[in-house]
């Protein structure tokens, strides 16, 4: 069975960086966030029906799809303001 595909995501002073990733469209995928803050943060989204206790200095790990493509926004609970952004599903083999 291969493994699902990883993507990092820092959260620092309440900014999720990048604050848009782009994943293949019909695949199960693994978005590893790692909260640099000092503060406790909640990944949250509606879209994507997550949601995940980030701990200071610690990586959360969350699984997402299979996604038809799209667009799926999320945010940090506590400071949803700066902490945001956006996963962006595309069809595989566009290009």
């Amino acid at each position: 069975m291969a493994m699902a595909k990883e993507f990092h995501i820092t959260l620092k002073d309440h900014v999720f960086t990048p604050s848009e990733i782009v994943i293949p469209a019909n695949t199960k995928v693994k978005l590893i966030i790692h909260n640099e803050d000092d503060t406790l943060e909640e990944f949250d989204s509606f879209d994507l029906n997550r949601e995940k206790v980030l701990f200071p200095g610690r990586a959360g790990r969350i699984f997402i799809g299979p996604l038809p493509k799209g667009q799926y926004e999320y945010f940090g609970e506590y400071f949803p303001n700066s902490a945001r952004g956006l996963v962006i599903v595309e069809a595989e083999n566009a290009g």
